[in-house]
């Protein structure tokens, strides 16, 4: 019983010999004692580092992809990364369109309820998509795609497209509210473009480069024409990368990816040079001067704004080029006015959304095995990416104005709809991922509930 009761005393429950002695068989020789450990001297300045000085650096880069590389990554980066981004654009909304809404003789939170409402209406369409079988979304592919192109031919008849800042791509819906169809139509590529490449997988004609461009790139020219006709620039090129995009994924020879990119290149040096207000823009690139005419104002200004900023702002609603220096401070160039309230601090925040968005993106992509999956997955995520990087990229006067909004931020409910459908397909599409579903399963409360109940009922009947 000595025994027993020394080994009760080093940390077992059971006592050795009492629970052979149950058990019927012959009494278990005591353990030997341990030799004490040696204590451990500390340095003095304090605890000593672990040798090789690498092991904090190596545990914690361990760590950090093993948490990269949980299912549920995917789907929280894209859940949380649009919806901090959506809320962010509307506190940006409200206090960068203030004075735009008094000069136009508006209450001041005009634009921002306005986007409030499509806010909502968006958060309704994302929930849709997220719930929408795969097989019904490449149902609805083909319509949408020539609902996009009747749309697109409307706002050429005259009476019925309005001009808005030089551009003829609006169709007038009645009262405050316009409808921009090429948003719609990017949505509408993305999906049509995935059905496409994924029949012909399975069908396995995607070895063959006709298959590959035909009729891809014929409806995409097509598209990009009749957005063209309106004079919408920055949505062509959108477009365009999109189309590179869906080529890419589908894994389109070099030679020719290439041909495309030179055959879109060579067209967009066309229009430019075809364009006075093109060529200006063109030339405002990098510009700290507003030039004879003012031609650069809104570029200058854009950078004006950003350095006004610094490191944190100067706070929230106290932006000086909103009070009408700077033109779009609400929509194309938000992004300035974020610099100048929040700083360098919070524009960098909004690019960590993004790429994390991003991320999510090429990693649903990657790891899926539906081709359709891959392909809009592939899509959706060259769309955001790519208009966030024109915008971003005009604000900071490294690429031309475009005109494109940031996506989710800027205001405009035509942009924000058909975005907010396209993060709904990214988070049905990362909650499909190996293990995501299962790993959402488990954290049910009902299944949390069971598993803990099952657990109690294997515990000992002496454990406390």
């Amino acid at each position: 019983m000595h025994a027993d009761h020394a080994e009760f005393a080093e940390g077992g429950f059971w006592p050795r010999g009492l629970g052979v002695a149950l058990r019927g068989g012959p009494a278990a020789r005591p353990r030997p004692a341990r030799a004490p450990r040696p204590a451990v001297r500390s340095a003095p300045g304090g605890p000593r580092r672990p040798r090789g000085g690498q092991g904090g650096l190596r545990g914690l880069h361990a760590r950090a992809r093993r948490a990269w590389d949980r299912p549920l990554t995917a789907y929280y980066l894209v859940l949380g990364g649009s919806l901090l981004i959506t809320v962010l654009g509307l506190v940006m909304v409200y206090s960068a369109s203030q004075i735009k809404a008094l000069q136009n003789g508006l209450a001041p939170s005009y634009f921002f309820r306005k986007q409030l409402l499509a806010a909502a209406i968006g958060t309704a369409l994302l929930l849709a998509a997220a719930r929408t079988p795969v097989r019904l979304l490449r149902a609805l592919a083909y319509p949408l795609l020539a609902v996009s192109v009747i749309l697109l031919c409307m706002v050429q008849v005259p009476g019925i497209g309005e001009t808005i800042n030089g551009n003829t791509n609006w169709i007038s819906l009645g009262g405050p509210f316009q409808l921009q169809p090429s948003e719609f139509a990017k949505l509408a590529l993305v999906l049509w473009g995935a059905d496409l490449l994924a029949r012909k997988q399975s069908k396995k004609l995607l070895t063959q480069w006709k298959h590959l461009l035909v009729p891809l790139v014929p409806v995409t020219f097509l598209l990009l024409g009749l957005i063209m006709l309106g004079g919408d620039m920055g949505t062509t090129v959108v477009l365009t990368t999109v189309l590179l995009g869906l080529l890419w994924v589908a894994g389109a020879p070099t030679r020719l990816f290439s041909g495309v990119f030179g055959v879109t290149a060579v067209l967009a040096v066309l229009f430019i040079k075809t364009s006075a207000n093109r060529m200006s823009r063109l030339q405002c690139i990098g510009a700290t001067d507003p030039g004879a005419h003012d031609q650069c104002w809104q570029a200058v200004h854009g950078i004006y704004a950003l350095a006004n900023g610094g490191w944190f702002g100067a706070g929230l609603g106290a932006s000086v080029e909103k009070w009408g220096e700077l033109p779009e401070p609400h929509t194309d160039f938000i992004f300035a006015i974020t610099g100048e309230e929040l700083g360098l601090a919070g524009t960098l925040s909004v690019l960590a959304l993004f790429a994390a968005l991003g991320y999510a993106g090429i990693r649903v992509a990657g790891r899926t095995e539906d081709p359709f999956v891959r392909y809009a997955a592939g899509g959706v995520t060259t769309w955001i990416t790519a208009q966030a990087v024109v915008n971003i990229g005009a604000v900071l006067g490294l690429l031309p104005i475009a005109g494109v909004p940031l996506p989710l931020f800027s205001y405009g409910g035509s942009a924000l709809l058909p975005t907010m459908f396209a993060i709904g397909l990214l988070i049905a599409f990362a909650r499909d991922e190996p293990g995501a579903r299962a790993a959402l399963a488990m954290r049910q409360p009902g299944v949390r509930w069971k598993t803990m109940r099952r657990r109690v009922k294997k515990r000992p009947s002496g454990e406390r």
